[in-house]
């Protein structure tokens, strides 16, 4: 009888460790790195707040022994201001998850979709080679319309829709030519127009609910990256 038990035992074991969640190589805490500008640092709102570290926390209950994510952003970054951050910041090892979210200030600058084109995709690359080359571990999210918000009211709203609207079909076609995963936000960021609640109290940035929203929305997304 006593070893019918061990057999038992030692097949749920077996099950257990097939079962769990994944985990970086060393078999230590999964490491994110979050790449952007104001909306990854999580401009006018607590650190807790940042989509990214939501992100995090909304996966620890659901048993991904994740890391606190290392965020290399800062408001007014563009593409090449980001490329230089990241080279400044110099992350080292292997990443299990990437995201990146940037290119609101070259749209806000009025730099040109094919510049930016070209800059998110040599920073596309660099955020797979993060990932050791793991594509299915890398997301981007799209850029949020700032032209509902009311810092924008007399800015030509329409025009930023527009213009946000081509930066995000940039970002669209180059994810599908590398096959990564690209999580629209944007329809999300548009319903600060009806919900003030959603923007954050400089009356431009998101606010912390609106990047519960966002996570929300492509959550079972980004578990499904990490149980693969």
């Amino acid at each position: 009888m006593k070893y019918l038990f061990l057999i038992i035992s030692v097949f749920v074991v077996a099950c257990q460790k097939k079962t769990a969640p994944s985990s970086s190589a060393s078999g230590s805490s999964l490491r994110y790195l979050a790449l952007g500008d104001s909306y990854t640092i999580g401009e006018r709102v607590s650190e807790e707040k940042r989509w990214p570290i939501q992100l995090a926390a909304k996966l620890q209950p659901d048993g991904f022994d994740i890391a606190k994510p290392q965020i290399i952003a800062r408001t007014g970054w563009t593409t090449d201001e980001l490329d230089r951050g990241i080279n400044q910041a110099n992350p080292t090892g292997e990443f299990d998850l990437v995201s990146l979210l940037i290119g609101v200030n070259n749209q806000y600058r009025g730099r040109s979709s094919a510049e930016y084109a070209t800059e998110f995709e040599a920073l596309l690359k660099r955020a797979i080679d993060f990932a050791n080359g793991k594509k299915e571990r890398v997301f981007v999210v799209s850029i949020p319309d700032y032209g509902v918000t009311p810092f924008a009211k007399n800015r030509n709203p329409e025009k930023i829709g527009r213009e946000i609207d081509e930066f995000n079909a940039a970002q669209k076609r180059i994810c599908e030519k590398y096959q990564i995963d690209f999580y629209d936000i944007t329809p999300i960021s548009r319903e600060a127009v009806q919900n003030p609640s959603l923007v954050a109290g400089d009356g431009l940035h998101p606010s912390g609910e609106m990047y519960k929203l966002w996570v929300e929305s492509f959550y079972d997304k980004v578990k499904q990256k990490l149980g693969k």
